[in-house]
């Protein structure tokens, strides 16, 4: 184990696979982890993340509205309380998980993607707000993870991420805002980004 840090990192969405991961490397570094989820109750077993299909998610405004509650409003509500706290003077670095889907808005999964990048967004912002503070805040824009939430789907494996390769990421997150693990979706991520709507209009 390295040597006690003498430092405490709250892991909110503790039951995600990558969450989990985090935690464990974490207490290798030697600090103190606090593990939070929507329901402390079912820690063992719920996944901090909810996904319906786009086409499901068009039909149905429950799923669509609980997408954004679980992926943008919770996130947000807690780190305001978070960040707005005055007693919370040792504030170092906020890290938020984000997703590839929220770089550009494409028709498989625009709902879903809409609220990836809506907290890219916040967490934009938050990197400013708390500038004066030097306090660093990063996003972990991932492509897919092996998980709880991708199990079943049709995705190509050569581009699947392990939850502790993402974990790594997330643990030795440097001052970048944006960090995207794996060779292959940073250059993914150039194409969604950088390309023109023409193209990016007959992706899936």
């Amino acid at each position: 184990m390295d040597k006690q840090t003498g430092k405490t990192v709250l892991v909110l969405g503790a039951n995600s696979d990558v969450a989990k991961a985090a935690i464990k490397l974490y207490i290798k570094k030697g600090y103190k982890v606090i593990a939070a989820s929507r329901s402390t109750g079912e820690l063992e077993s719920f996944a901090a993340g909810f996904q319906v299909t786009n086409d499901q998610a068009l039909v149905d405004w429950e799923g669509s509205y609980r997408m954004i509650q679980v992926l943008y409003a919770g996130a947000v509500s807690i780190l305001n309380r978070i960040v707005m706290d005055k007693d919370n003077d040792h504030l170092e670095r906020i890290i938020g998980l984000s997703s590839l889907s929220g770089v550009r808005g494409r028709k498989s999964n625009f709902i879903y993607g809409s609220t990836k990048s809506a907290f890219t967004q916040y967490l934009a912002g938050l990197r400013q707000y708390l500038f004066p503070r030097r306090v660093v805040v990063n996003a972990i824009v991932a492509g897919y993870i092996r998980s709880k939430l991708t199990a079943g789907l049709d995705l190509p494996e050569s581009l699947l991420l392990e939850p502790s390769f993402v974990a790594h990421a997330v643990v030795n997150a440097g001052k970048s805002f944006v960090i995207i693990p794996g060779w292959k979706w940073k250059l993914i991520y150039r194409v969604l980004k950088y390309s023109p709507e023409t193209l990016v209009a007959r992706l899936p």
